[in-house]
């Protein structure tokens, strides 16, 4: 799998896990909302491991970027809230960390 694919997947599980929290502190939904949270949360955890990398923490550095810019995309469609051109050029800044940890030639 490539290690974008990876990474979006990883992205989708996180917020998913954390939107769970999310809606059970704050927004009073049922605590049975914690139960698909901390799978996602364990999926997010496991595809990570899938990343072809020699040090854990560069892998999760890179995924940071990824991260970011798949927040923004949840903001937008789960909560319909457009991100404002600051929060794109925050990610394309990320993005572009991202893709200069993923290409160095190692």
């Amino acid at each position: 799998m490539q290690p974008f694919l990876v990474y979006a997947a990883a992205a989708l599980a996180e917020i998913a896990g954390c939107f769970a929290f999310w809606a059970w502190l704050r927004l009073d939904k049922s605590a049975l909302w914690l139960i698909p949270g901390m799978a996602a949360l364990a999926a997010f955890a496991w595809l990570l491991t899938l990343i072809d990398s020699s040090a854990a923490g560069r892998a999760y550095a890179a995924y940071g970027g990824v991260y970011i810019a798949a927040s923004l995309l949840w903001l937008w469609l789960a909560e319909g809230v457009a991100p404002d051109r600051f929060d794109l050029a925050g990610a394309g800044i990320a993005l572009a960390g991202a893709l200069v940890i993923l290409a160095a030639p190692r």
